[in-house]
């Protein structure tokens, strides 16, 4: 089921892309959204930083969305501790918070911009819309995905990685429990269909949840890249790295808990880690045709942040903090969930912090 994933983010990444290979240099723009010129604008300067933005940014994020899967042999940080618990809960409210602060204001302030025509651009709230119905497909995709490999799979989800010391052959366990009575036997089997679905949700989740960061991340190194603005670089490349890094821990806890082979947890960690570098170096190359406010730009980068927004607010509500907070775990215990709320409050207070400078 889950060998299709890295696929699925090339794909992803190619679609997005697509739409920037199609701008026009010569588009005609209104009064006052040309480029201003200033003592900041030095391109020669400007490429310097963007080299060293993707060099740090490409190390702060393999640091950020590795940490969760190495930590994991540290016995307080194992998925099934309070901690980890926490720390998730952490992460979860910096998903959500760069949905509601960086990406969703972001694409409020382009598609209602006046370098677009006043028909059709400011007569409708196209940001809100956009992010609902992208919000509507992500619960689609959610619901469809679990159904169709649910129905797939004839025993239930495998566990790919043996983290929890757990048997791997289900099968086996199957024949083993018909043999110690069928109360007990029952019993086991709800037990075991249930992990499985559990198991099942978390991988559908840590799939689309990457594709929405793929998404937003490539579109934050677009917009890095096609800048020749050294004093907006030099701000932007310290906010990223903590950004990426935060952002990537969040990533890295699903990948964990959907208990992939190291080789694929490494390529989905790969995935993410190079699709922010990856977007400025398209965007240098892109530098001289790309303008921030041209209204192709404007149209398509507001659109592809509409839509990330709407995905990530989704998966951080939906999938992350209501399906823990309403799970056994946190439900069993007020101390936990005080924690955790915490937690959340100081992940998306700190994200928030950043849209003043990202």
């Amino acid at each position: 089921m889950a060998t299709s994933n890295p696929k699925l983010s090339i794909i992803s990444i190619f679609f997005i892309i697509l739409p920037f290979l199609t701008l026009q240099a010569e588009s005609v723009v209104k009064e006052g959204c040309v480029e201003e010129t200033s003592s900041c604008n030095d391109k020669a300067r400007a490429l310097t930083l963007k080299i060293i933005a993707i060099v740090s940014i490409l190390v702060t994020s393999m640091i950020g969305v590795s940490a969760p899967l190495f930590t994991v042999s540290i016995p307080a940080l194992h998925p099934d501790r309070s901690l980890f618990v926490i720390v998730k809960a952490f992460a979860a409210g910096i998903i959500l918070a760069t949905g509601f602060m960086h990406v969703l204001p972001d694409s409020f302030d382009m598609l209602p911009s006046s370098c677009l025509p006043e028909n059709p651009w400011h007569k409708f709230p196209f940001t809100g819309f956009v992010a609902m119905l992208s919000a509507i497909v992500t619960l689609m995709v959610d619901s469809l995905a679990t159904s169709v490999y649910s129905k797939k799979s004839t025993v239930g989800v495998n566990p790919e990685s043996n983290t929890h010391g757990a048997e791997p052959d289900q099968e086996m366990a199957v024949g083993h429990f018909h043999g110690h009575g069928n109360g007990h036997g029952h019993h086991y089997e709800a037990k075991l269909a249930g992990g499985a679905k559990q198991l099942l949700r978390y991988r559908v989740a840590a799939m689309v949840l990457e594709l929405g960061i793929i998404v937003h991340s490539v579109v934050i190194g677009l917009s890095l890249g096609a800048s020749s603005n050294t004093c907006t670089i030099k701000g932007l490349v310290a906010a990223l790295c903590f950004h990426q890094m935060f952002e990537g821990m969040g990533l890295g806890g699903c990948i964990l808990q959907a208990e992939y082979k190291p080789f694929k947890k490494a390529v989905m960690a790969f995935f993410f880690s190079v699709t922010t570098p990856f977007g400025i170096a398209i965007g240098i190359a892109l530098s001289k045709m790309y303008k921030e406010n041209s209204p192709n730009a404007l149209i398509t980068v507001g659109l592809l942040n509409a839509s990330s927004a709407g995905l990530l607010i989704y998966m951080a509500l939906v999938d992350l903090l209501a399906a823990d907070f309403m799970g056994p775990k946190l439900q069993g215990s007020i101390k936990l969930q005080v924690k955790s709320y915490m937690a959340v409050l100081v992940g998306a207070g700190g994200m928030s912090l950043m849209a003043k400078w990202v």
